[in-house]
């Protein structure tokens, strides 16, 4: 039987127009394995269109872009859909979700518990990042890692690797950066175009949300939290919300760290982290969530009191301290 890849590779070659699109509200992994795809495509002649309900984050808007990222689907036809770094398929967001029955999809992703919504689903959360499953199907395309491709695999790569800190950090992952360096790309200059694009306002919302941050079971899990008025009050986003946690998890003694982050509907979304063996994944998925054993998020439909009660529960049996 033909692997995973090979199938791809092979719907790639005859097959002539995409819709390539990841989860909304996209991190660099997201961001990045789009528009690597996009890259591929356009390297072979392809027709795509890159989608994502959010658009571009202002914060990646130094990517060289095969084509715009659109917001909307208006205008983009397409034979197949691709669908990156997405757990759940409604997490592409009420748009796209609504046509995915209508066309055939491709599911490349690696998170834990994907539900294999695609006709091909290449899932293996073997790989440190989706990016890095792009960068083995261009070399399975013949196409070389250089140039701006190269530059969203290593976004998309260090990112959700937390910079080679993370437990996903393998010798696959360390080996993949120094080709990608091997071959051109400056990672004194990409990673300050990844990391230097904080705003004064980011400042004083994390300051805000430091603010709150409470420390349970002897310091063993931190939590802190974002409203809609911090929000407002600092001019920011939910983007602006990104790696609040795994700062909190620089505690020390801290096991676990968690952030809530209010919706505009009153919901709040949260964001785990932990490491080792402490499985945050399975928390998330007592209320819906996913994602990786040491980083996963979901979203909890209560006030923040009760939401931080029942988080804090959950992650106390989790880690055995109850």
């Amino acid at each position: 039987m033909r692997s995973p890849i090979t199938q791809i590779a092979d719907l790639i070659r005859r097959t002539d127009s995409f819709l390539v699109s990841s989860h909304a509200n996209p991190d660099g992994d997201a961001i990045g394995s789009t528009v690597a795809l996009g890259h591929m495509l356009a390297h072979m002649g392809k027709e795509f269109c890159l989608y994502n309900r959010s658009g571009l984050p202002a914060q990646f808007d130094w990517l060289h872009l095969p084509g715009p990222i659109h917001n909307t689907l208006a205008g983009c036809e397409a034979n197949w859909i691709f669908v990156l770094d997405c757990g759940t398929q409604h997490r592409v967001g009420e748009e796209l979700y609504q046509i995915m029955g209508t066309r055939p999809m491709a599911n490349v992703d690696h998170h834990l518990g994907n539900p294999m919504f695609g006709q091909f689903n290449w899932v293996d959360d073997s790989y440190p990042a989706v990016a890095a499953m792009i960068a083995d199907l261009a070399d399975e395309l013949n196409i070389p890692l250089t140039g701006p491709l190269a530059e969203a695999i290593y976004l998309g790569l260090v990112t959700d690797t937390g910079f080679f800190t993370f437990d996903n950090t393998t010798p696959a992952a360390m080996e993949l950066a120094a080709r990608l360096i091997r071959l051109g790309l400056n990672p004194g200059q990409i990673n300050a175009k990844i990391r230097n694009q904080w705003s004064v306002n980011r400042f004083r919302l994390w300051g805000e949300s430091f603010a709150t941050t409470e420390l349970f079971f002897e310091g063993q899990v931190a939590l802190a939290f974002v409203t809609q008025g911090m929000m407002e009050r600092t001019g920011t986003s939910a983007a602006d919300c990104e790696e609040i946690v795994n700062f909190l998890r620089r505690l020390r003694g801290a096991r676990a760290a968690a952030i809530l982050r209010e919706e505009p509907d009153g919901s709040y979304k949260f964001s785990l982290r932990s490491s080792g063996a402490d499985n945050v994944q399975s928390v998330a998925a007592l209320f819906g969530g996913g994602g990786h054993r040491n980083a996963a998020g979901g979203t909890i439909a209560s006030d923040i009191l009760s939401a931080k009660v029942r988080l804090i529960e959950s992650l106390g049996e989790s880690l055995g301290l109850v």
